[in-house]
């Protein structure tokens, strides 16, 4: 928003002006007349119709109530130095966490440092979904917590409990032992716009009932901690407390929890993401009836497919989740995907990106059966798995390199000795003894074993010189196996 337009009339006269042409929205201000632009050729032109500004203060009056500020207090076990150093540094702060993962570390002098318990303090937000006192936060905010406390914004205080916390979608229900409490209105992230006018209601810092807000800047974000979830990015400003406050439409309706910012500072940047509440009510749900969630597991690592990928696969866009490895024995093996495979859509949803695939099955009951479209040498099969229980072991998500190199393939390649073969626990393979011009380039290293070049297993170093000299394209997808990863690299050939 411009800080130099003080009025929304400013903004409307300024945009009439400009010859921009838009829309009243829900709760926006309507006192301005249409403009209409120069005539040209005397045929006049269509009146401009409106633009304005949402009433944010109408929302904020109506729905300020139902938004509560959180408390809590726990105790973790830090190594002395680490308790020195988090001394005034607030939990939500990324530091925090940072000296939070190295417990137990070696000081600078070689001592061991000792550990003991440390005072943890908190603040967060939430909104009341239940007039019986049923909350919605984030599970970030309450962990580690002994005690939490929730304060209206008649100043009342209550102490709550918590329901339960789901880590994997970074959501926690809490509930409060009071009755006629105001509810927020739940929207539908599908009908959500980008560019649509959003407002968050918080307390950053600890400043209660804090108003920002902003526009959607994009939707289906998938960050690398937290791939069980679509984010929803926005520019509002969100900071630490504003963690598990709503995120609302210009109609008053929640669409998101703000969770997350993208910060080099630790503070906002003009980057933040919330939760879809579509995701937080259904995780909700389950919380209430069973104190828990449960997430699908297809059982494979996947990683994003870029152009070179999409050229060595004959993709006709970069779109999908490549799978790397599968889990032996797991849902995704026994419904007969390969590695190589590129996934394109989960019950007709379309996978985009690596990042939608975990999303979409996280959401999915563990039993249930869904059908998997997938690409495998250059045609469309058609799959049926049945998704496993994700707390029996997590899903994992692998990074392409970015990067490909230029030229021939320059791998240096032999046979594997059946020694080699047990500890790298693979029954074909080549050893990769050194690597260089666009191999290396691609990240490819030495001590590698390939497995596969262009989805067809490496068998022999004569095997892998046809493909490369058959290879229509400009580059080839080696799947590599790296200790007990496995990930496939696009490399450059011409």
């Amino acid at each position: 928003m411009n800080s130099r337009l003080t009025s929304p009339r400013a903004l409307v006269i300024a945009l009439a002006s400009a010859g921009v042409i838009g829309a009243v929205g829900a709760g926006a201000y309507t006192s301005a007349r249409a403009v209409s632009a120069p005539t040209t050729n005397a045929t006049a032109a269509a009146p401009a119709a409106m633009v304005t500004l949402p009433d944010f203060s109408t929302i904020t009056s109506r729905d300020g109530p139902a938004v509560v500020n959180i408390s809590v207090t726990g105790t973790m076990k830090a190594s002395d130095d680490e308790a020195a150093e988090m001394q005034g540094i607030d939990p939500e702060d990324p530091m925090f966490q940072f000296f939070r993962r190295f417990q137990g570390q070696i000081n600078p002098r070689g001592q061991q440092q000792q550990q003991r318990d440390v005072p943890v303090r908190a603040q967060g937000s939430g909104f009341i979904v239940d007039p019986s006192g049923i909350i919605i936060t984030n599970a970030h905010v309450v962990k580690d917590a002994k005690e939490v406390t929730v304060k209206l914004t008649d100043r009342r205080e209550f102490r709550a409990k918590v329901l339960g916390a789901d880590a994997k979608t970074d959501i926690a229900v809490l509930k409060i032992d009071a009755k006629s409490l105001p509810v927020l209105a739940l929207g539908n992230t599908k009908d959500l716009k980008v560019g649509e006018w959003v407002l968050a209601i918080g307390s950053p810092f600890g400043f209660e009932n804090t108003v920002t807000a902003g526009v959607v800047s994009a939707k289906g974000r998938s960050l690398p901690d937290d791939s069980y979830v679509p984010f929803i990015q926005t520019d509002v400003a969100v900071n630490p407390g504003n963690s598990g406050g709503p995120l609302l439409n210009t109609r008053g309706e929640v669409v998101g929890i703000n969770s997350q910012i993208y910060s080099r500072s630790g503070g906002y940047q003009g980057v933040s993401f919330a939760i879809p509440i579509d995701v937080a009510i259904q995780v909700k749900d389950q919380i209430v009836a069973t104190g828990k969630a449960t997430h699908g597991r297809l059982g494979v690592a996947v990683q994003e497919v870029n152009q070179a990928f999409a050229d060595s696969f004959k993709l006709d866009k970069p779109e999908g989740a490549l799978v790397s490895n599968i889990e032996k024995g797991g849902p995704g093996d026994k419904a007969g995907l390969k590695a190589g495979d590129v996934i394109r859509k989960v019950d007709g949803q379309a996978i985009v990106s690596s990042g939608d695939l975990p999303a979409v099955i996280g959401q999915q009951a563990p039993g249930k059966k869904v059908a998997l479209e997938v690409w495998r040498q250059g045609e469309r099969k058609e799959l049926q798995a049945k998704l496993g229980d994700a707390s029996d072991k997590p899903a994992k998500v692998a990074k392409a390199d970015a990067d490909v190199g230029q030229g021939k393939l320059g791998l240096a390649l032999r046979q594997l000795q059946p020694q080699e073969k047990r500890q790298a626990s693979v029954e074909n393979g080549l050893l990769i003894e050194d690597v260089g011009g666009p191999s290396a380039q691609a990240g490819v290293q030495a001590g590698d074993v390939l497995l596969a070049i262009n989805g067809t297993p490496a068998q022999s170093v004569e095997q892998v010189r046809e493909v490369v000299a058959k290879a229509t394209n400009k580059s080839v997808a080696l799947l590599i196996q790296r200790g007990e990863d496995k990930i496939f690299v696009p490399v450059r050939i011409g």
